[in-house]
C-alpha cells in the first residue's frame, strides 16, 4: 500500500492504494469518478483517456502511484451541465457521439490535442516540421487515432474538434 496525493479536477485527493492500482481504477473505484470509462483495459481504445500534467494519457496503462503530486483532469472536470466546456458543447452540437461510451475519452483527448497543436508539437502527418502545425482533417485524424469509436461517429467528431479549433464554439 502507498499513500498517493493527486489533484483531480481541481480538488486535492489523498488516497491509500495498492501499488498495483491503475490511475483508471483509482478514479473510478476510489474517487467514484465514473465518467472515465474502462473499455479494453489494454490501452488500445482510448475510452479511459484523461489529462495528466497537461498531457493526455490512457489511464488504464499507468499506475496511480506514478502520478504522485500530479494534476489530473477527467471529463467531470472539464465542464458542468450548466456550463459545458466548448469541446463538450461541440460534441453535442455536431452529434459527435452515438452510444457515448467513448465520448469522455474522445473529449479529453481532443482538448489536450488542441493544446498540442497550439504548442506547435508536430504529428506524424505534419508536412513541415519547422512551421506551426495546421489543424487539418489529416492532423486531427492522426492525433485522435488512439481513440476508437465503435459506432464510427468519426466525421462528426472531426467536425466538433474543427469547430472548437477554429474558435467557433
Amino acid at each position: 500500500m502507498s499513500k498517493v496525493s493527486l489533484t483531480v479536477n481541481g480538488q486535492a485527493c489523498d488516497l491509500e492504494l495498492d501499488n498495483r492500482t491503475t490511475l483508471l481504477d483509482a478514479l473510478r473505484e476510489h474517487l467514484h469518478l465514473t465518467g472515465t470509462k474502462k473499455g479494453c483495459d489494454q490501452g488500445q481504445c482510448g475510452a479511459c483517456t484523461v489529462i495528466a500534467g497537461g498531457h493526455r494519457i490512457n489511464s488504464c496503462l499507468t499506475l496511480a502511484v506514478m502520478h504522485q503530486g500530479d494534476s489530473i483532469t477527467t471529463i467531470e472536470g472539464l465542464g458542468t451541465p450548466e456550463k459545458l466546456h466548448p469541446m463538450q458543447a461541440a460534441f453535442v452540437k455536431c452529434d459527435g457521439f452515438q452510444c457515448g461510451y467513448c465520448t469522455p475519452g474522445q473529449i479529453c483527448s481532443a482538448v489536450a490535442m488542441l493544446d498540442e497543436v497550439k504548442a506547435g508539437i508536430p504529428s506524424h502527418v505534419t508536412a513541415d516540421l519547422t512551421s506551426h502545425p495546421q489543424l487539418t482533417t489529416d492532423e486531427i485524424r492522426e492525433r485522435m487515432s488512439g481513440n476508437i469509436c465503435r459506432c464510427a461517429a468519426y466525421s462528426n467528431i472531426i467536425e466538433a474538434i474543427s469547430e472548437v479549433g477554429r474558435g467557433e464554439i
